[in-house]
């Protein structure tokens, strides 16, 4: 039917003047396939991508020139649609609303790699869009969205130097794996995701379990590989479906470069030397104001040129010190900038830091809930919950910035993250503490590596707190600056080596290995050899901030902040899940009500209790004890009447279960009426007495627990009476035979009910 379907519309397609074009390639042993001409066929350039039965649709579009700007307009947007996995939205619109944080993460996966393959000097508006349209469960959608983007741009006008490959590589039993399923994704210590040109990588995102440097610069090579290999399906994709590319004349560089070059260089490093962030700013911009004033002359239009043309000229400058040994703030390439620390700096938190490296500095927070704080994800994948939070704030009074900002950017969401993975590695397992953690890191000050100054921070902050690290987790930012054969490797990069050097290389990872890896490059792409030298100096950099750590907190601390819930789980047999739970769940919330403890049970049997309290914990952990565990004769129970009638009480001695304490087990005086003498909501003590194996019915007693009066006779039982045959009518007037008179309905009703 498939076949036949599709040969049917590559006839309708050809009656419309259109033709499908194919291509696809086996990757990792499954075949990816590449279509175009058939679907958005108005935008620059359209890729349906599938792997399996996973698809992604692509697409590409330009718009006009916009004069005057300093920065290349490209806009990349990632989406799910709910319907590619047959869901519907679990949000109260029900239909996709605000990018997830998983979106605008794969967005920026996206763009990374392709933003710097655009011509120097491009500034039309740019907009690259992914759309996943079918999900099978197996097959990732965030690498095809990378590999359709390129192939859209690359088949497009617009100018672009690609094409890139992306994939995926996972490390299961110690063997790499290439773009692994989703199910092998969960068995992986390592999940790499590498973009790259034929010639080069060009852009790395890692979370690992300790992997070894040596295993890393192997996986990379793997995937350059495969990279290489997926160029060359985009590049017959082009040959049989691309157009030709638009004209774009590069920007000349400004005469005055080099007039500023030969005359003032010298000026220009001594205030590029100025090492506090602010004074060399101030330093640089006198400079300029005093280049500017000495070569316009009076022409306002020059000076605007002059003013551009500095700025170009400080580039080169700033460069060139840097391959010649000298960084502006004075170290060398390897040397790290002073640390500071300060723990406990806010008393009524579960745990903080204040995390000092030069002119960076975090405040760092930990707060430890329940399982009713964990995030619920709502994605294309199987609904599930998040226990482990860092979310990332970037205010602008920590760069000296007016202003404030409505929310988190994507900036903020991706340094978030990948904190959040170097991390990930060495947490508890949740059934070794069964917490809920939230991490907050608040920049108060930045000058380079704030995502790395929340790693550090981050991994000190849980261990004040009390969360039972594996190991102490440091970061550190790496930079680059190359000019043909020379370069230079910088550890612990300042902002202004981020913005004029050729990468941004962060790693993650504790004594024995990386945990968390992100690469970006400004240049067509870098070796591996450069990158495992590049690795290579950042273990050396990692291991000095973790000595400076190690100076202040070595291991977690063996107890939580008071102002912590405390948390206990025990296990219970899956089969008491139910009676726990009670019907439409009356039971587990009057057992939260009358305690103050909060209950979680997971379909194993672990019951999760937490509350600011132990007394609380203890009351709820005795109920769940009195659910889970057989009536057992002979022992106490503290229950409460639910029901009075002429024979007995009924109490409820066990959540839930109810037995009879007949009006002669009352008390040991003579009761002629219960009522008198109870009343229903009554605390009472009770001892069981009997449990009847045939009916399963309990009988209890007060009186066993009150102690007999002195002198109490027990009344004699009158045996000369001769047994009651059936059918005989008892007869009135003894209490005895009251007792047993026909029941009521509803009688009846209670006593087959109790148990």
């Amino acid at each position: 039917l498939h076949t036949a379907l599709s040969a049917h519309a590559a006839q309708s397609l050809a009656a419309l003047g259109m033709t499908k074009h194919t291509v696809s390639i086996d990757v990792g042993g499954r075949t990816i396939t590449l279509e175009t001409g058939y679907i958005a066929k108005q935008a620059a350039g359209a890729v349906m991508i599938s792997c399996g039965e996973t698809m992604v649709l692509s697409t590409c579009c330009d718009g006009d020139p916009r004069p005057g700007l300093d920065f290349f307009p490209l806009t990349v947007d990632y989406r799910e649609k709910h319907y590619a996995a047959g869901r519907i939205p679990g949000n109260f619109f029900r239909r996709e609303a605000r990018p997830a944080d998983h979106e605008t993460l794969v967005s920026r996966l996206t763009d990374r790699p392709l933003r710097p393959l655009f011509p120097e000097g491009y500034k039309r508006d740019t907009s690259c869009n992914s759309m996943v349209v079918s999900f099978d469960q197996e097959n990732e959608p965030d690498v095809l969205s990378m590999i359709g983007v390129s192939a859209a741009l690359h088949i497009s006008f617009i100018p672009w130097n690609g094409p890139i490959g992306a994939v995926r590589i996972g490390l299961i039993e110690g063997g790499l794996v290439v773009n692994p399923s989703v199910a092998q994704r969960g068995d992986s210590v390592l999940d790499l995701v590498v973009a790259g040109t034929k010639d080069a990588i060009t852009m790395v995102e890692c979370g690992a379990q300790e992997v070894p440097e040596a295993k890393m610069v192997e996986a990379l090579e793997l995937a350059h590989a495969n990279i290489k290999r997926i160029c060359a399906a985009i590049e017959e994709l082009r040959a049989k479906a691309g157009q030709p590319k638009a004209a774009h004349q590069a920007p000349v560089q400004s005469p005055w470069v080099k007039t500023i070059l030969d005359k003032y260089s010298a000026q220009i490093e001594t205030a590029l030397l100025t090492r506090n962030k602010h004074e060399r700013g101030a330093a640089v911009k006198k400079c300029r104001d005093g280049i500017i004033t000495d070569l316009f002359q009076g022409d306002a239009e020059k000076a605007m040129e002059i003013k551009a043309a500095f700025g170009d000229a400080k580039d080169v400058v700033f460069r060139e010190l840097i391959l010649k040994g000298q960084r502006v703030d004075g170290r060398d390439t390897k040397t790290v900038r002073p640390i500071v620390i300060d723990m406990d700096i806010l008393p009524r938190t579960h745990g903080s830091v204040l995390f000092t490296r030069g002119e960076t500095q975090a405040i760092m927070v930990v707060t430890l809930g329940t399982a009713e704080d964990e995030q619920l994800i709502d994605s294309l994948k199987p609904k599930a919950s998040e226990r482990f939070l860092l979310h990332y704030n970037f205010p602008g009074f920590s760069v000296g910035e007016v202003g404030g900002r409505p929310g988190p950017g994507r900036r903020e969401i991706g340094h978030g993250a990948l904190a959040r993975r170097a991390l990930l590695a060495v947490l508890p397992k949740q059934e070794e503490f069964p917490y809920a953690i939230r991490l907050v890191s608040e920049i108060t000050e930045s000058n380079g590596s704030s995502s790395m100054a929340t790693v550090c921070s981050g991994s000190m902050a849980l261990m004040a707190a009390g969360v039972p690290l594996t190991a102490p987790v440091a970061g550190i930012a790496m930079g680059l600056v190359k000019e043909g054969d020379r370069y230079a490797v910088l550890t612990d990069i300042l902002g202004d080596e981020d913005h004029y050097g050729d990468m941004d290389f962060k790693v993650c990872g504790t004594a024995n290995g990386i945990t968390a890896l992100q690469m970006d490059i400004k240049i067509a792409g870098i070796s591996s050899a450069l990158m495992g030298e590049a690795l290579e100096q950042a273990r050396q950099g990692r291991l000095h901030i973790l000595g400076k750590m190690d100076e202040v907190i070595t291991t977690s601390r063996g107890k939580l902040s008071p102002f912590a819930p405390q948390i206990i789980q025990i296990q219970i047999d899956p089969e008491f899940i139910g009676k726990i739970i009670g019907k439409g769940g009356e039971t587990i919330r009057r057992i939260q009500e009358e305690t103050g403890a909060k209950l979680n049970i997971d379909d194993d049997g672990i019951v999760t209790i937490a509350s600011p309290d132990m007394a609380s914990i203890e009351r709820a952990k005795s109920w769940i004890s009195d659910l889970t565990e057989l009536p057992e004769p002979g022992r106490e129970y503290d229950g409460k009447v639910v029901s009075i009638k002429d024979f007995g009480a009924f109490v409820e001695f066990i959540p839930g279960t109810e037995g009879l304490v007949h009006i002669s087990e009352w008390d040991w005086s003579h009761v002629r009426d219960l009522n008198d003498v109870a009343k229903t909501g009554e605390a009472v003590r009770v001892k069981l007495l009997e449990v009847d194996q045939r009916t399963g019915k309990f009988r209890l007693s007060r009186k066993a627990l009150i102690e007999k009066p002195e002198g109490y006779v027990e009344r004699e039982r009158d045996d000369s009476r001769p047994p009651r045959r059936d059918g005989d009518r008892p007869r009135g007037g003894d209490r005895g035979d009251r007792e047993r008179r026909p029941r009521r309905d509803d009688d009846r009703r209670e006593a087959r009910g109790q148990g």
